[in-house]
């Protein structure tokens, strides 16, 4: 569709623009002041004591200064009443309403286990590939003026994260950490084991940040102890795999997969299935040696430890079902594989440190409260370091050392020389598919034993897994011909697709990084051309840029009259579901004057004053339709991925293409936004060839400093640090298809730019 194109183009700029305070090619700065000149001793005794934040005078985040915030120290084995530098949790609205970037809760690990630095930062930026994971990159914390060191800063895994992430915020969650900090000599541990229907059992065990979940927790840990046919109704089983294989292959057992089975969250979603998100990577990389079943000592030990660890252990019970059944093992293997190849065998994961090392160099150097040498530094990506206490403490591998000895190690094991299937050849019989038509998805898939499809039409649901078929029944050519089919009903605007096919040994998923990326079907009812009545701007997620009548923040949508009469709106519709165009009525004596606006409430609230539609709008995804008397389409827009309080409006105003823009409510539009400074756009670059195949090459008269490719329903696919005004992108891990590429340059100028994949 016409407008879905430009929905990605601007959406791809505002993901830049939105994590620029964790961007990875910055170091922050900020600078916490204190009326007391004894703040260490307040926030020790605090942190002693109740554990409330204290009162900063003030914190400014890049010169950017906010007064009465909220600071407390944090962590379990990093923090240390007699040591200077300690970890920092601040939280910008405990006394007044105020973020920064969209953030209040900055949470700060003063790299207390790692002579390298590069754990946790480098750990997020690898896993954010497979998995929802906080963004995470650096800041120089001055107290009272005088510096306190480098750390690493990473996003808050708070109500703000879920909903930014899954789309709401009010499910039960539940942070896997003991409360009282987990050490050797305690048993309470989060690894999900059934401990009966009395809630009291699990409370040393997990804390619960919502109003209430205990039983939930509870339902879940039943259902993989009894019922684990059940599983997939409780527990997204892809993203808990991802989880699995990446603490196991990154040697990450201050985790769920080692000693203390912690450091995770669990969200349960509007799909009533709970998704982990992993917590805390600064001992990612082996620095942590508890595996639960004994230590791992040595460098080579951690190299090979097994990919099936706790696979038959009734204490480690996510590990051990799952992995009990043959699909999941499969799939886990899959998973395993794709990380080890994506990372590790290419080399890229140390072309990425080295690139981040440079980056800190200095401020390293400049942290004289670290806790290792700067010779530590410079050799702990690739030497082992020897010192350093806590638990799961001793000898800290060199992060190349390990990982290129166990990616040797692992590729060379059955479960990885084991033939793999083979996916290529993806296509639907319909290249522009109406909405409630049924269509046929085929592949060629070879050394497999089943095929599936899964599929979703909305990006909040689980995705539905149904088998194709290599039998010449369903529209899948010759039976037996290496090609599958199978077919499905396009029932929304977006449909999201990928494959999985195993064998007796291993699985295959296309995209390979599925479920976390997929193929994409777009959609329509109709194909309208722009006529007098148009909707010519929307909000799908306002927090506070206009209000109704009664002070609420609700969605909106603002028609437009181009005519040179007014326009009666009496047996007009607007909808957002294709199948019931008459969802809401404009009631009678609506009109829209000549070059006129008119605004509609999409907050399912016909009860209130004026007009409010009886549906709300997705910020996720969804389609919007204005149909006439004739029950005629007179309009439709589709979009994804909708920011907060930013608009979507047409530009030239009522007759141009839809484009993220600075909101004008009930009012001309004139496609302003925040990255529309023209002196912060790159004027001169090339990106060829297009389409491409297997590279393409982009160059600037300034220097490249990231560069970020999205697929289409805006998820980061391929991400690249150059510092240098041409480089040569290899692209042979993305599949055919429409692409976006956000350019960032070292002087913050941005570009996005549209490419074609086709092999």
């Amino acid at each position: 569709m016409k407008y879905f194109t430009f929905t990605l183009f601007l959406l791809s700029l505002n993901l830049l623009q939105a994590q620029d305070f964790y961007d990875l090619n910055t170091i922050q700065t900020i600078e916490i002041t204190f009326a007391e000149s004894n703040w260490d001793q307040l926030l020790d005794t605090e942190y002693a004591g109740s554990g409330a934040y204290i009162l900063a005078q003030s914190v400014s985040l890049n010169g950017i200064t906010f007064d009465s915030v909220g600071v407390k120290y944090k962590g379990n084995s990093t923090y240390q009443a007699n040591q200077n530098k300690n970890p920092f949790h601040i939280e910008l609205d405990t006394y007044k309403e105020q973020e920064y970037d969209g953030y209040t809760d900055i949470k700060l690990s003063n790299v207390a286990k790692d002579p390298s630095f590069l754990r946790e930062v480098l750990s997020y930026q690898i896993l954010r590939q497979y998995m929802h994971a906080p963004l995470s990159n650096y800041a120089n914390v001055f107290v009272n003026g005088t510096l306190i060191g480098l750390y690493s800063n990473s996003e808050s895994i708070s109500k703000k994260f879920v909903k930014s992430r899954f789309y709401s915020k009010k499910n039960t969650f539940v942070k896997c950490n003991p409360p009282a900090g987990a050490g050797p000599g305690s048993n309470d541990y989060p690894n999900l084991v059934y401990k009966g229907q009395d809630s009291t059992a699990y409370y040393a065990a997990y804390e619960i940040k919502s109003d209430k979940g205990w039983q939930e927790l509870i339902d879940l840990c039943d259902t993989l102890a009894n019922h684990i046919t059940d599983i997939e109704k409780i527990l997204d089983v892809d993203r808990a795999l991802w989880m699995l294989a990446f603490n196991n292959i990154f040697v990450n057992l201050d985790s769920y997969s080692g000693g203390f089975t912690q450091n995770y969250y669990l969200y349960r979603d509007d799909s009533r299935r709970f998704l982990p998100v992993v917590w805390d990577l600064n001992e990612s990389f082996g620095r942590f040696s508890m595996t639960g079943s004994g230590n791992l000592n040595g460098t080579t030990a951690k190299q090979q430890m097994s990919h099936l660890l706790h696979e038959n252990d009734t204490d480690f019970p996510l590990i051990q079902k799952l992995l009990s059944v043959p699909m999941y093992k499969r799939m886990y293997l899959a998973h395993c594989k794709t990380m080890l190849l994506e990372n590790f065998d290419n080399g890229s994961y140390l072309d990425t440190a080295e690139e981040l090392q440079t980056l800190i160099d200095a401020a390293v150097q400049a942290d004289n409260n670290k806790f290792f040498t700067y010779n530590n530094f410079v050799d702990n990506i690739s030497s082992d370091i020897g010192g350093g206490g806590g638990p799961g403490g001793g000898a800290t591998p060199g992060i190349g050392n390990l990982m290129n000895g166990r990616n040797t190690y692992l590729l060379g094991l059955t479960d990885f020389t084991n033939t793999q299937p083979t996916i290529s050849d993806i296509t639907w019989s319909s290249s522009a598919p109406i909405i409630n038509e049924m269509i046929t998805v085929t592949a060629s898939v070879k050394n497999e034993n089943d095929v599936y499809l899964a599929y979703r039409s909305d990006v909040e649901a689980a995705f539905e897994r149904i088998l194709m078929y290599d039998d010449g029944a369903h529209n899948d050519g010759a039976a037996n011909d290496g090609t599958y089919g199978v077919a499905i009903n396009i029932e929304a605007a977006l449909t999201q697709f990928y494959i999985y096919a195993e064998n007796d040994d291993i699985g295959m998923f296309s995209p390979q990084r599925a479920e976390h990326e997929f193929h994409n079907i777009t959609a329509t009812v109709s194909n309208p051309t722009v006529g007098d009545l148009v909707i010519n701007e929307f909000m799908a997620s306002n927090d506070a840029t206009e209000a109704d009548q009664d002070g609420e923040y609700d969605d909106w949508i603002e028609l437009y009259n181009n005519g040179t009469t007014s326009i009666d709106l009496e047996g007009y519709y607007l909808s957002d579901d294709a199948a019931d165009l008459t969802q809401w009525a404009f009631p009678a004596g609506t009109s829209i004057a000549s070059n006129g606006y008119l605004i509609v409430w999409a907050d399912n609230d016909e009860l209130q004053e004026g007009l409010h539609a009886n549906f709300k709008l997705s910020s996720a995804a969804e389609s919007v339709f204005l149909v006439n008397a004739a029950n005629e389409i007179v309009d439709e827009i589709s979009y994804v991925d909708q920011t907060t309080d930013v608009s979507f409006g047409r530009f030239p105003n009522g007759t141009g293409n839809f484009q993220t823009m600075t909101p004008t409510f009930n009012a001309e539009n004139n496609g302003t936004s925040s990255v529309d400074d023209p002196e912060s756009q790159i004027t001169q670059i090339k990106v060829y060839p297009n389409p491409a195949k297997s590279e393409i090459t982009i160059s600037a008269e300034e220097e490249l400093s990231i560069l970020s490719i999205y697929n289409l329903s805006g998820q980061k696919v391929l991400e690249a640090f150059p510092n240098q005004v041409e480089v040569n992108l290899g692209i042979e891990q993305l599949a055919n298809g429409m692409y976006f590429i956000s350019v960032l340059t070292k002087e913050k100028k941005v570009g996005v730019y549209k490419i074609i994949v086709e092999k």
